[in-house]
């Protein structure tokens, strides 16, 4: 299969190397992050004109949220109505309503083994999302692949996907920014602080683009209301000083961990 990948920072680099047993046209705008890739009989480029010429079968589009729509009002004109095209996005929010149009055959995914915690070259084990709405030749080329990965596939329609992302995404940041907004470097820090710390410097490393669209989604904004609601809680168990309460609350909380 002919495969072109948009974009070749951590993940579009990643998936030249898991695909690079297929024909594939690597493109990113910045020379830069073409450098080191070293994969037998790919194409490498940053003109995207010169996926026409490459007549791909499906594309990759491995850029950030922003420019995701972007590119592909760019890839247009340049490749076939048959060439399915796709987005491996954390958050989906407007790219629906791009597929709606989409003269393209179209896929959606979503690796859940961001590169700030995960190895990229030990994902087994990790999540990753295939749309319901995908076609249905990139679903069972995708299934294939992921399955040799060793990944756990989850099938969501691209609303539930973003429903799902603000649980599972949304709600460990805000967390881990509250913590990173409320500490003191200075004090002096026990084990559970130094873990938490780890955390919100790995999460923090990350960059700008990729932080702010997993807040930006429009789901987000219920989770941090449940965020408030947990906290007011709290701070009305902590003034009653009322064991039995704290206690009962502990133990709901340990429930809610459990499997």
């Amino acid at each position: 299969m002919r495969i072109a990948i948009i974009g070749t920072g951590k993940m579009g680099k990643f998936f030249a190397e898991v695909l690079k047993q297929h024909e594939l046209f690597l493109y990113d705008v910045n020379p830069e992050k073409l450098n080191g890739i070293n994969i037998e009989n790919a194409v490498i480029s940053t003109r995207l004109d010169d996926i026409t010429e490459f007549n791909p079968h499906l594309v990759i589009n491995a850029v950030n949220l922003k420019n995701t729509i972007p590119v592909f009002k760019q890839l247009e004109e340049f490749i076939s109505p048959k060439t399915i095209i796709g987005d491996i996005a954390s958050v989906k929010g407007e790219i629906i309503n791009y597929y709606k149009q989409a003269k393209n055959p179209f896929f959606s995914i979503h690796p859940m083994f961001g590169p700030t915690f995960a190895d990229l070259n030990r994902v087994k084990g990790e999540c990753v999302v295939i749309m319901e709405e995908s076609d249905k030749k990139a679903k069972v080329f995708f299934t294939e692949v992921f399955e040799e990965l060793g990944l756990n596939i989850y099938h969501f329609s691209l609303e539930e996907h973003d429903r799902t992302m603000a649980y599972s995404l949304t709600l460990p940041f805000v967390a881990t920014f509250i913590f990173a907004g409320c500490i003191d470097i200075k004090t002096v820090p026990g084990t559970t602080f130094k873990k938490h710390l780890e955390i919100a410097k790995g999460l923090l490393g990350e960059d700008n683009f990729l932080l702010s669209e997993i807040l930006f989604n429009k789901h987000s904004v219920k989770e941090i209301n449940r965020v408030q609601s947990q906290l007011e809680y709290l701070k009305h168990i902590i003034n009653q000083k009322d064991s039995e309460t704290a206690f009962d609350y502990l133990n709901k909380l340990r429930k809610n961990i459990e499997g």
